[in-house]
């Protein structure tokens, strides 16, 4: 899984992390992370590193191994930045993140698990989305993702099918029609800064097509959802109390997942105005292309800069 633009976009990042790290003064040297974590280990205890940027969204091919990396970093004793192992474990665990917002009354759209529908009698008839339980970065993920169900069977059926294509464990969520945004965040003193908002936009989109930010939006630049879909910072003073709730929300997961360094929450809201948290990315992509970089230009920071507000909230001193 996860093999694709995806992963290529990993080296973007360490290039990026690489030359901000410089402009830094530090001498970064990119190490691999795989399966073989005792040859992991070995070069770490070679190189004794001050630090380490972490930079790992799979291992072996898969993002539910993504925990490992900070946890092998804490078994030698190496400072790291970004989420310590347990956040990045129950905040990359899409159904675990989602009984921790539940439990914290923060919203997020209902879900099933296969057992849970084997169990149930009668579903609400609405969309619904399958995802994977722990791949990211909208792998497996495009608006043929979203099926009309009333069935309890038919929706297990739907997951079963489409379980290999997810990575193995998948579960569905109730498909929240409306605006999409992107909320990131960076570690500061007291409270994470809440970088500009940004919208994802279906500009170009028919009114009957599913709206989802799915692997092909992302990805494959040719592609109608890539085309169509566009970032937007500029907001209307009537969206002034959305954004404040959603600035609220976002502080919310951070502090209940326990991020740190950086961080980007992703929001539905209904055609209500009620905001609806899909996921907690505790480490978002840091390409320069991506949105994380481009939220950080709206609020006046170069990349460098952002690298070093990353490092400082991981508790590594500049020179």
């Amino acid at each position: 899984m996860g093999a694709g633009k995806d992963e290529e976009d990993v080296l973007i990042q360490v290039e990026a992390v690489t030359h901000a790290l410089q402009d830094l003064g530090f001498e970064p040297l990119a190490v691999p992370c795989a399966l073989n974590l005792q040859s992991v280990a070995d070069r770490l205890k070679r190189i004794q590193p001050a630090f380490v940027f972490n930079l790992v969204e799979t291992i072996g091919g898969t993002g539910r191994l993504i925990h490992i990396a900070p946890s092998v970093l804490d078994h030698l004793g190496i400072i790291y930045t970004g989420a310590r192992t347990d956040a990045l474990y129950l905040s990359s665990n899409k159904l675990l993140a989602k009984n921790l917002l539940h439990g914290a009354h923060i919203p997020t759209p209902k879900w099933f698990v296969p057992a849970g529908l084997e169990n149930l009698e009668h579903l609400e008839g609405g969309r619904y989305i399958i995802k994977s339980v722990w791949e990211h970065a909208s792998v497996g993920l495009d608006e043929d993702s979203v099926v009309f169900a009333e069935d309890p069977g038919f929706l297990l059926e739907e997951m079963k099918r489409r379980q290999e294509r997810l990575g193995g464990d998948c579960f569905t969520e109730a498909y929240i029609e409306g605006r999409e945004f992107n909320l990131s965040l960076l570690g500061g003193e007291k409270d994470p800064k809440v970088l500009p908002i940004a919208e994802i936009r279906f500009d170009g989109f028919p009114s009957d097509r599913v709206k989802v930010v799915g692997y092909r939006a992302k990805w494959e630049e040719e592609s109608f959802e890539y085309l169509n879909t566009s970032r937007c910072f500029d907001f209307s003073r009537e969206d002034a109390p959305l954004i404040c709730r959603l600035e609220e929300m976002a502080k919310a997961c951070w502090s209940l997942f326990g991020l740190r360094g950086y961080a980007r929450v992703d929001f539905r809201v209904d055609p209500a105005g009620n905001p609806w948290v899909l996921e907690v990315n505790a480490n978002p992509c840091l390409s320069p292309d991506a949105g994380f970089a481009a939220a950080s230009v709206r609020a006046g920071m170069d990349y460098s800069q952002v690298v070093g507000k990353i490092l400082q909230d991981s508790g590594i001193f500049l020179h």
